[in-house]
C-alpha cells in the first residue's frame, strides 16, 4: 500500500517509494530503496523534502499518534519515536579519513560509475535515450566520497587507460566539480549540481565517431571541427532525455568558453559565463592534462597547475584559485623537491595548511639514487623538511610517481 507521509514521521525500516518535491532537493539519486542506514535517515530530515511516498507492502508503516480530542477514549502517551529528530536541521557531518584508507572505497565507487557511465555514452551512441538516472546516484557517492578525503578518488580516477578516457574524464570532471562547489561554500544543492553538470558534461562525445576520439595522432582541421561539435550535440541529447536542469545543460554547452571571449561554441566573454560553467572549464581542462590520452601523455598535477596558471584569458581568476585550493597546492600524485636535496611524491594533505602535505620520501638529487622510501608529515615539526617546488618526474628519470603514492 502506497502513502504520503510527512518527512518528520519517516523511521528506519520504512520503504521509500518516492520522494517527493524537486529532484535537486533530493538527498538521494537511488529513486525507491529501502530505509536501513540511520545517516541517510539524517540526511533526508535535513534536506527540503517535505513529504514522501512509502511502501507499507515492502516495509514498516508511520507510528500511529493517539487523538487527544477524544475524552471519551483512553489516553496514551505519544511515541517520542515520530518527534522531531534533533539532527533535522544540522548539516550531516562526514569524518575525514585519510586518502589510503578512503582508496579502498573510493575504487569502488569508480568501478561502479565507469559501469554506468560507459553504459549512457554507449545509449546515447545507439540513438537511444540516455538512461541518465541510472548514473545520478553515483553523483552522491562521489560526493561522500570527496567529503571523507577530497584528494582520494579525485587521484585515482587520473589513473584511467587511455581506452578509458572517454567515460572516466566524465567521473573525473564530477568529481572535481563537487570538491570545487565545496571550495567555494556552496549549498548541498549546489554541489549536488555542479557533480551532475560534470558527470554530463561530455555527454556529446557519445556523437563524435570513435576513431576520431581515440586517434593517437594530432587531428585534422576537419576532425577537429567534428569534435568542436560536442558540446552542442551534448546539450541537443541531453534535452532529448528530458534533463532540463539549467546548470547541467549550461555547462555542457558553455564549458568550453573562456573568459577572454576565444573559447567555443558561442565565444562568450567574461560574466557572459555562468559561475558553473567557468568550474567546467577549470575542471575539464585539469583532468584532460593530467591524464594520459590517446595522443599524448598526461602533464604531473602540480605542473599542470603551475602551466594552466599561466594561461592568460582562459580561466576565471577566482574560480582557478579556489580550484587550486581544492586539489591541493601540492595535489596528491605531484612530485616535489625538499630542502634537504631529496625527492617526494605527496600522498595526502595534511589538516593544516595547503603548503606542508603528507609526503613519501623516495630519491636523492644529490647522489640521484633511490633512498629507502620515509613518509613524512611536513606540518609537524619534527619533520625538519620543507618544499622547494615541483619536480618533473621524467627530468630525474623516474617513471614509478603513479606506483609510490598508490600503494
Amino acid at each position: 500500500m502506497l502513502k504520503v507521509v510527512s518527512t518528520k514521521q519517516v523511521r528506519l525500516g520504512m520503504f521509500i517509494h518516492e520522494l517527493k518535491g524537486s529532484w535537486i532537493d533530493h538527498p538521494f539519486w537511488k529513486k525507491a530503496f529501502k530505509l536501513e542506514d540511520s545517516t541517510d535517515l539524517k540526511k533526508l530530515h535535513a534536506s527540503a523534502i517535505k513529504e514522501v511516498v512509502i511502501d507499507t507492502s515492502k516495509g514498516l508503516d508511520v507510528l500511529q499518534e493517539v487523538a487527544l480530542d477524544k475524552p471519551n477514549e483512553q489516553q496514551l502517551p505519544i511515541s517520542k519515536s515520530i518527534e522531531e529528530p534533533q539532527a533535522i536541521h544540522q548539516t550531516v557531518q562526514v569524518k575525514r579519513v585519510t586518502a589510503a584508507e578512503e582508496r579502498v572505497r573510493a575504487k569502488q565507487v569508480i568501478s561502479a560509475s565507469r559501469k554506468a557511465v560507459t553504459s549512457m555514452f554507449n545509449d546515447a551512441r545507439m540513438g537511444k535515450a540516455i538512461k541518465a538516472e541510472a548514473a545520478m546516484q553515483f553523483v552522491d557517492d562521489i560526493a561522500d566520497s570527496v567529503s571523507r578525503n577530497e584528494g582520494a578518488l579525485i587521484s585515482l580516477v587520473r589513473l584511467k587507460t587511455k581506452d578509458d578516457y572517454t567515460y572516466m574524464h566524465s567521473v573525473a570532471v564530477c568529481a572535481l566539480m563537487v570538491a570545487l562547489a565545496k571550495e567555494l561554500g556552496m549549498s548541498e544543492s549546489d554541489v549536488k549540481q555542479a557533480g551532475l553538470a560534470g558527470l554530463l558534461h561530455d555527454i556529446g562525445k557519445a556523437a563524435v565517431p570513435i576513431d576520431v576520439l581515440n586517434k593517437p595522432g594530432a587531428l585534422t582541421d576537419d576532425e577537429f571541427s567534428v569534435v568542436k561539435l560536442h558540446p552542442e550535440r551534448g546539450h541537443e541529447l541531453l534535452i532529448q532525455a528530458n534533463i532540463t536542469d539549467p546548470v547541467t545543460l549550461d555547462v555542457c554547452l558553455h564549458h568550453h568558453e573562456k573568459v577572454n571571449g576565444t573559447g567555443y561554441p558561442h565565444r562568450l566573454q567574461g560574466d557572459a559565463i555562468s559561475l558553473f560553467a567557468r568550474m567546467g572549464a577549470v575542471c575539464d581542462v585539469y583532468d584532460a592534462v593530467t591524464s594520459n590520452r590517446p595522443y599524448k601523455d598526461g602533464w604531473e598535477p602540480g605542473v599542470s597547475l603551475q602551466r594552466m596558471a599561466q594561461w592568460a584569458g582562459h580561466f576565471d581568476d577566482v574560480v582557478f584559485k579556489a580550484f587550486v585550493k581544492s586539489v591541493g597546492i601540492y595535489p596528491i600524485g605531484s612530485m616535489v623537491k625538499l630542502k634537504s636535496g631529496r625527492l617526494a611524491v605527496v600522498i595526502d594533505q595534511s589538516t593544516k595548511s595547503l603548503l606542508t602535505p603528507i609526503v613519501k620520501v623516495f630519491f636523492s638529487t644529490k647522489s640521484k639514487t633511490r633512498l629507502p622510501v620515509e613518509i613524512l608529515d611536513l606540518s609537524k615539526g619534527s619533520a625538519n623538511d620543507a618544499i622547494v617546488g615541483h619536480e618533473d618526474p621524467t627530468f630525474w628519470g623516474v617513471h614509478d610517481v603513479d606506483k609510490l603514492w598508490a600503494e
